[in-house]
């Protein structure tokens, strides 16, 4: 395929950004793939699959019936919840399966509002850079009559721990604080919010859709109330999900049916896909430390690279991040335009959270930081697996100075910032 072949349809902006022949692989013309958007999902780890494929052959039958298939699915149920039990430190029968991390958030959410309620306790405390299946559904319980205080962050991302003590009110039903931001991949000060919590007799739930599997997790240990999980942020299949939820706590079941999870999630269990997020999880947890350490390797060598270019800047503590995120804002471009021009070049990344691609607007976690629209509009974020390479690292690092460079030749806001006609915001 040539190039003027490639590029027909596409706009002059794409045309104008160089390919490089040393990237290339495949047949000629095609551009060497690179994904970095495992924020957003990733690949089905080949544990997993294999697992996967073993239960549709030999665990067909359904958990719940008393004949011997049923009694071989109901054990492969048990080992599976068990094994999942054990990865973050938690007794088996404190796991209730979902349908992924959002499920698990509004259960855990409502069912702690509900039974709330029903003491006088309308108060809830979240902060502002939660995922939307937090927000959207404490908003929703603001329109049922609740009360949500939003903590704000500071300009790495963390909640201040005087500020939520300082929060909590006699009539506090629950704090639900993210566990790791999924845009800019600031890990919370967990244990000391799961301290205050028990401290003040409130229960404490955390959103560790993006930390399972990434960051060391003992829910006994930590003092952790409840905890969302999903499969496929960790090389587990999508669909699939679970709710750890400490012996006493109470729990309702928001789908009305069978008596499945112990009457609190109604419907046939999805064997295959529960044993796939087992099988991925054990293997995450027991790689944890190699694949951390090569991660923050790769993490560090692409917030580098990407600092040099001027007036950019890296959003989420530099440190105290996920090992696999990076998370940077470019003065003077659009993101949506930088991410498809990356796509064009191979590399596969994203603006923030894949539950508002859809949306015009900059991200509330950008927001939060203190950061102005115009620059948060232009983000970008990149979020590596253990499969990424040194090498892919530094064609990622001149895709974007080369792509960030073509866009600000032919901004009018640049030439403007140029010109000193308006004041840089990123110094």
């Amino acid at each position: 395929m040539s190039k003027e072949t490639e590029n027909r349809g596409r706009g002059p902006a794409f045309s104008a950004i160089p390919v490089h022949p040393e990237k290339t692989s495949g047949k000629e013309g095609d551009i060497m793939y690179i994904y970095a958007d495992n924020a957003a999902t990733t690949k089905i780890a080949p544990v997993a699959l294999e697992a996967m494929n073993r239960c549709m052959e030999e665990a067909y039958g359904n958990p719940s019936s008393l004949h011997s298939a049923g009694q071989k699915a109901a054990e492969v149920l048990q080992k599976a919840r068990e094994d999942i039990a054990k990865a973050i430190g938690a007794d088996f029968r404190e796991i209730y399966f979902t349908s992924g991390g959002t499920e698990a958030d509004n259960q855990a959410i409502r069912s702690t509002a509900f039974f709330g309620a029903k003491k006088g306790k309308k108060h809830i405390i979240s902060s502002a850079i939660e995922h939307h299946a937090v927000l959207h559904t404490l908003q929703k319980l603001e329109k049922e009559g609740f009360e949500v205080t939003y903590l704000p962050v500071d300009k790495n991302g963390f909640i201040d721990l005087k500020e939520l003590e300082a929060a909590i009110r006699e009539d506090t039903a629950l704090v639900t604080i993210m566990y790791a931001n999924n845009e800019i991949g600031t890990i919370q000060p967990v244990d000391e919010i799961a301290r205050i919590c028990r401290e003040k007799k409130v229960i404490f739930h955390t959103d560790a859709v993006q930390a399972t599997g990434y960051v060391p997790i003992d829910v006994h240990k930590q003092q952790i109330d409840m905890l969302s999980m999903s499969a496929h942020k960790f090389h587990g299949p999508r669909g699939v999900g679970a709710l750890y939820v400490r012996k006493g706590v109470p729990l309702f079941s928001m789908i009305e049916g069978g008596a499945q999870e112990r009457g609190r999630r109604a419907g046939t269990e999805n064997l295959p896909a529960i044993v796939g997020m087992a099988a991925a999880l054990k293997a995450a947890v027991s790689s944890m430390e190699e694949a951390s350490a090569k991660l923050v390797s790769l993490r560090d060598q692409l917030i580098e690279g990407l600092s040099k270019i001027p007036h950019a800047c890296l959003n989420g503590d530099e440190k105290k991040r996920l090992p696999g995120n990076v998370n940077f804002c470019f003065e003077g471009i659009e993101g949506e335009s930088l991410l498809l021009l990356l796509d064009a070049r191979g590399v596969a990344a994203s603006s923030g959270s894949a539950c508002t691609s859809g949306s015009l607007d900059p991200s509330h976690v950008l927001l939060a930081l203190g950061l102005p629209h115009e620059v948060a509009h232009g983000s970008l974020r990149l979020s590596i697996s253990e499969e990424n390479t040194s090498e892919e690292m530094e064609h990622i690092v001149k895709s974007v100075t080369e792509v960030v460079t073509y866009l600000r030749d032919i901004s009018p806001v640049w030439e403007q910032l140029e010109k000193g006609e308006k004041d840089y915001v990123i110094q």
